[in-house]
């Protein structure tokens, strides 16, 4: 309880350097990464992310010590060189974009990790601090990586709000953006260039090779919660908040544990959460799918009884489960697990193996067969489908026609008394 009281207390400084840094990193990151993923480009991130070091390796031999502006100056020009690096592949060979990927991401890497050796070999390792930039080490950012990490997010920031419209139209269809006459190629190249610049912010806290998944992982959660574009970047800046202030207290009250990949950890609960239990996740997914499975199987077995009592104009006669199947072929199973749904909703009087609609369940059942009707005819006279092929499609729309559709149908089809088979339309 007093490590959780002096945390969040914030009265020492580097304590509020760590925490500052790690929400600014992970909130500009995961601001950016929204449409990178909605983009399709996630990739992209990783490959960024490993292409950095040869720039932060380069930068340290060109100056001889350890300047973090220089050096990520240094590293967002060989992750910028990546990209461009790619994209010239996969134009002028038939290299695919993965492959590139790939290749790139192996290519820069291991320059990087050579140059990083050759760093080690001379001596240096200690006083550079060079090690660090591979898996990251919060704990060491200053003042002065804060004033950084700040200007940095402000720029992604804002630059991202700027052009939120624009990014949002590239992200889901690059052919319209050209048709409203949107300079496609240079907001994609902005965009590159952003995502680029938000993985240089975080090498210093995440490190190399785990900046990708702060990039991705809090975008890649939010997608699960919501479809407005807006919920998602605000939900994906939640995200990498929590993930950046959880993984700076679990350093704290564990100062053997680093923050950064307490930070990707986090981000990744948050993901495997929302995967399956977020509104657009696995599980209420299912929920839903069965939970529509269900209500379309009682709406037909509704229509099943409404058309058995049609054919003797006897909608108060008791049926039995026998009678049913050998009118129309169901699920034995499925057929009474339903029946006594529709009895406990009180559209069916089922007992003793037998059943009859009551007085709710007959208007019910009545509507569900004026609207496979009126789709019959709708997809008969406008659609020219035969009307023996009909029945199928009419089957599957009858259950999703709103009442503002019904209305539509009826003008269209001036109010017709029967379907394309000749059968009673019921009012």
């Amino acid at each position: 309880m007093d490590n959780f009281v002096n945390f969040f207390s914030f009265n020492d400084p580097n304590v509020r350097y760590v925490v500052l840094g790690s929400i600014l990193l992970s909130v500009s990151a995961a601001i950016v990464g929204s449409f990178i993923v909605l983009k399709k480009k996630s990739l992209v991130g990783d490959a960024v992310s490993h292409s950095v070091l040869p720039g932060i390796c380069a930068a340290f031999l060109f100056a001889g010590t350890k300047n973090t502006s220089l050096m990520l100056v240094g590293a967002f020009i060989s992750g910028w060189l990546s990209l461009v690096t790619i994209d010239y592949i996969t134009a002028k060979s038939k290299i695919k974009k993965d492959a590139a990927i790939g290749l790139v991401l192996s290519v820069f890497f291991a320059l990087g990790i050579v140059l990083m050796t050759y760093i080690q070999q001379s001596g240096n390792a200690a006083q550079s601090g060079m090690d660090r930039f591979i898996f990251g080490k919060a704990a060491t950012l200053i003042g002065s990586d804060l004033i950084t990490f700040s200007v940095i997010a402000v720029v992604l920031i804002a630059v991202t709000l700027a052009f939120f419209k624009e990014f949002t139209i590239i992200a889901f269809d690059e052919h319209y953006a050209e048709v409203l006459g949107l300079p496609v190629r240079k907001l994609d190249l902005l965009l590159t260039s952003l995502t680029v610049l938000a993985v240089v912010s975080g090498i210093t806290a995440v490190g190399v090779v785990l900046m990708a998944a702060m990039l991705i992982t809090p975008a890649a959660a939010a997608r699960y919660w919501t479809h407005n574009i807006r919920r998602m970047v605000l939900f994906a800046a939640i995200f990498g908040a929590v993930s950046g202030l959880a993984g700076a207290y679990i350093s704290y009250i564990a100062p053997a544990m680093p923050t950064g990949p307490w930070m990707v950890v986090v981000s990744s609960l948050i993901a495997f959460f929302s995967f399956f239990f977020a509104p657009l996740g696995v599980v209420p997914k299912t929920l839903k799918r069965n939970k529509n499975s269900r209500t379309m199987m009682d709406e037909n077995i509704l229509k099943l009884f409404y058309q058995i009592s049609e054919k003797g104009d006897n909608f108060k006669m008791k049926r039995t489960v026998e009678e049913l199947l050998a009118f129309k072929k169901m699920q034995p199973t499925q057929l009474k697990s339903g029946m006594k749904r529709l009895n406990r909703q009180g559209l069916l009087d089922y007992s003793n193996q037998q059943a009859q609609l009551t007085e709710t369940g007959l208007v019910k059942a009545k509507k569900i067969v004026r609207l496979h009707r009126l789709w019959e005819l709708y997809l008969t006279n406008f659609m020219e489908i035969a009307p023996d092929h009909v029945h199928d499609n009419a089957e599957e729309m009858e259950h999703y026609i709103t009442p503002e559709l019904e209305k539509q149908l009826e003008k269209y089809l001036d109010n017709p008394e029967t379907d394309p088979h000749g059968t009673v339309i019921p009012k």
